[in-house]
């Protein structure tokens, strides 16, 4: 697999001799933080047949069977401070959405912040952590994109929203194909990292929660309102049914009803 991912890179790609292969892993994005500590170079990049401990934002746990996905970690440091990096999950999104969009025609819709979905269903996740350094911040954005399930490959909990690019294209997915196309993208989002407003523009312009109605829960309050766009830092903007305008930066937002993303 590991030659095969290799083979799809331009020739010369600076990242190409830097890729990890896992057979099976605990997660991708945990193994990268270690290896940030013992002096792992930018652009080293983790990718696991299968994740046993796979996990999303918030602690939640993300189902990484094997030959069915795409579970990937990358490796990025930069000289920015992490108050300059506040649209790294943006961006990361954004490169998500092309890389999808070269290998299958398809470009996803963005659920802010962090979840690439189409036609209802949600497609993947994405997991961006940063760890602090003197004089860099280095980071990891960890990526699991569902492949080749169908429907009823999924834990009966997520069945209902949960979805692959089988499923919304109607055709396999060459997952090293893909695999190569995010190493690509993600290697162009770090040298664009700086244009930040043609960033967000973009994100903007994929995020489809921007209009809808949402619930935001933080500790024990659950409030509602209406998600009116995102703020130059990447958060969302919401106007509750007080009339109250808020920047959302943490927290739970959902779309009520259903996770119905339909771009």
């Amino acid at each position: 697999m590991l030659t095969k991912i290799q083979s799809f890179l331009p020739e010369g790609h600076l990242w190409q001799n830097q890729i990890i292969w896992y057979d099976e892993i605990t997660s991708t994005n945990d193994v990268a933080k270690d290896l940030i500590h013992q002096g792992a170079p930018h652009g080293t990049v983790l990718i696991a047949d299968r994740q046993s401990g796979g996990r999303g934002r918030m602690g939640r746990s993300f189902v990484s069977p094997a030959g069915q996905g795409v579970y990937m970690s990358v490796i990025l440091r930069f000289p920015n401070t992490p108050e300059q990096l506040m649209h790294l999950t943006c961006a990361a999104a954004v490169a998500a959405c092309d890389a999808v969009e070269a290998v299958t025609g398809l470009r996803p819709g963005i659920k802010w912040t962090n979840d690439l979905v189409y036609g209802g269903r949600k497609l993947a996740g994405i997991l961006t952590e940063l760890v602090i350094a003197p004089t860099q911040t280095a980071a990891v954005i960890g990526i699991g994109i569902n492949c080749a399930q169908a429907q009823a490959d999924f834990p009966e909990d997520i069945r209902s929203f949960a979805g692959s690019l089988s499923m919304v294209c109607g055709k396999s997915t060459d997952r090293a194909r893909l695999a190569a196309a995010l190493i690509e993208a993600f290697s162009k989002m770090a040298q664009s990292i700086g244009e930040k407003q043609a960033i967000l523009d973009t994100y903007r312009r994929d995020c489809v929660t921007v209009g809808k109605a949402v619930s935001v829960v933080r500790g024990d309050t659950l409030r509602h309102g209406t998600a009116v766009g995102i703020d130059d830092e990447g958060a969302l903007l919401v106007e509750f049914s007080d009339g109250c305008k808020e920047a959302v930066n943490a927290g739970e937002v959902s779309v009520r009803g259903m996770y119905g993303y339909c771009p």
